[in-house]
């Protein structure tokens, strides 16, 4: 389906080319004379409005940009976003920031309200320094050359070029040999950009390790836990790593017989660690996805279809594969419109089709969250608690995946399927997780130690029960083809942690479909200034990633899995 690229899904207004009018915008706000805890609140809310108009901007320009690299307006439009306008905010961001943290009126703010954003200001003040500036602008453009590699990367297939999407899709195909054939071309792709994937990932590394060093550092983790204001330790991810492996990785194992048996083979490789077995994709054209996936939002709970219905109306959803497209999917909020907009290169896949119903997740969130409360700022964005919204939406929708996959055997099989997926996020993004928690404490590690560490540690998590001879260095590299490596680094724990709480939701959808789905909206609408574990106990489950925790989520998990095989 081809989508107009244009921009009235976001609103300019400011003109971020006109620089000198941006600084004085920003400059006039250090002028002001706050002399009472209201002046400071109004100030507040000034310094607000101002950054939502210049976030709105960007984030627009970043989207087009993700929606087209190849197109030389839009690429300058985002580079003078990231090297010109990033660092006027972050120079006046401190400042700012500081003039903040002086007021004597701080201490005065409401601690419901302010509490969160008093700490994190705090932690902002202590991070910031001058000459980190020019090294986070030279991290972006490392970031926007790395999308423009992925975004032009093609393979040949059948005598025609596609893109990777296409290939990845393949990996879904009810014949082993394509499958095979599709890894194979996969792996041939990351190893022709391989060596520019070595040198911006060396690059990043060595950045980023100056960064942590300039801020007072022995480490960019250690430095990377401030900057997230995480509410856990670094032991608490090791801790969390180790019970994983100990809980979820021998019931994964016990799960990879039960899919090699299906699928008739004697060993399970690394192609059909990936295999799903339903007999076609399930759809071909994007608008029949949109058409099927508003139908199990609907029959979930009317809001969340009348939010697609509107975002699909008003091009907000860009969905399908096509060259030049930037690789992944996401969800992300215009402030000042408040609106959502949902980017997926997809090509027509099981995966598609829950990362598509995964990001709606997230918008349904945007959207409840913006109608309480307004625009999300900056600091109460957590990821953990992101994450809970879109996994347990993919949860929520487990019993209407018929809707694509009306043959009885192919819908227990998508939802063995989605069942694996929670699964694969319990381990996957632990051990993505554990590999930067080791390239980042070892930052003057090679190309060649980092495929070893990586290889070693998947061998560890998912791919514990593959058999991987021969695949090696295939394997090694493939770190390469993870965005968040690059671009969103130590985005990965949260993926797992909250996967934790999404399955507590989906047992008590078990329960009380219609009090899990209200749960879920309670959540969803929070007061984002609270504890993480606060909201999620307004969701109806509990932040806890502890031994028991992590045991318990895993045999309710096999348990399920079990029932759709019994027919139970």
């Amino acid at each position: 389906m081809t989508q107009e690229l244009g921009h009235s899904y976001y609103k300019e207004l400011i003109d971020l080319q006109d620089v000198d009018a941006v600084e004085s915008q920003i400059k006039s706000l250090l002028d002001v004379q706050i002399e009472s805890v209201s002046d400071l609140e109004k100030w507040l809310e000034d310094q607000k409005n101002l950054m939502m108009k210049i976030t709105e901007a960007m984030t627009g320009h970043q989207v087009d940009f993700y929606r087209n690299t190849e197109d030389a307006q839009i690429k300058s439009t985002y580079l003078h976003d990231q090297q010109v306008i990033q660092p006027l905010l972050m120079k006046y961001e401190a400042k700012l920031n500081e003039k903040c943290f002086e007021s004597p009126y701080l201490s005065q703010l409401d601690e419901k309200r302010y509490g969160l954003m008093r700490r994190v200001l705090e932690s902002k003040v202590k991070l910031f320094r001058e000459e980190n500036i020019p090294l986070m602008v030279k991290e972006q453009e490392l970031n926007t050359k790395y999308s423009e590699i992925m975004g032009g990367a093609t393979i040949e297939w059948d005598g025609e070029e596609k893109p990777l999407p296409f290939i990845i899709s393949q990996l879904d195909h009810l014949d082993r040999s394509v499958r095979e054939k599709a890894y194979y071309a996969m792996m041939s792709a990351h190893r022709q950009i391989k060596p520019d994937m070595d040198a911006i990932m060396d690059e990043l590394v060595q950045l980023r390790h100056q960064m942590a060093l300039n801020a007072g550092f022995e480490n960019y983790r250690d430095y990377m836990f401030v900057v997230k204001n995480r509410e856990y330790t670094v032991q608490d991810c090791y801790d969390f790593h180790e019970n994983v492996e100990k809980h979820i990785i021998p019931a994964w194992n016990r799960l990879a017989e039960v899919f090699k048996s299906k699928l008739g083979v004697d060993t399970y490789r690394p192609w059909d660690n990936t295999a799903k077995l339903m007999k076609k994709p399930p759809y071909q054209e994007v608008a029949d996805l949109m058409d099927g996936v508003s139908d199990m939002l609907g029959k979930t709970d009317p809001y969340f279809a009348e939010r697609f219905d509107y975002m699909r109306e008003n091009g907000l959803l860009d969905l399908g594969d096509r060259k030049g497209k930037s690789p992944g999917g996401f969800c992300i909020s215009l402030p000042v419109s408040g609106e959502t907009f949902v980017f997926a290169n997809f090509s027509p896949s099981f995966f598609s089709l829950i990362a598509l119903i995964h990001e709606m997740g997230h918008a349904v969130n945007g959207y409840l969250e913006f109608s309480e409360h307004g625009p999300i700022e900056d600091y109460q964005h957590r990821m953990e608690v992101a994450e809970l919204y879109s996994h347990g939406m993919e949860l929520l929708l487990l019993d209407k995946l018929d809707r694509f996959y009306p043959d009885e055997e192919d819908f227990k099989s998508a939802q063995r399927e989605e069942l694996r997926r929670a699964f694969t996020m319990l381990y996957g993004p632990l051990s993505g997780d554990l590999f930067q928690h080791w390239m980042y404490t070892n930052p003057n590690h090679t190309a060649k130690e980092r495929d070893e560490k990586y290889f070693e540690i998947s061998k560890r998590y998912g791919l514990n029960p593959v058999d991987t001879s021969g695949l090696e260095e295939e394997i090694g590299m493939s770190w390469a083809g993870t965005l968040h490596y690059f671009q969103v680094p130590f985005y990965n724990i949260e993926y797992s942690i909250s996967m934790l709480g999404a399955l507590q939701l989906l047992e008590n959808y078990q329960k009380d479909p219609e009090q899990a789905v209200e749960s879920f909206k309670k959540g969803a609408s929070a007061d984002y200034n609270q504890s993480i574990a606060d909201i999620y106990e307004e969701t109806g489950v509990s932040f806890d990633f502890s031994e028991p925790a992590v045991k318990r989520m895993g045999e309710f998990l096999e348990k399920v899995i079990g029932h759709i095989g019994d027919g139970s």
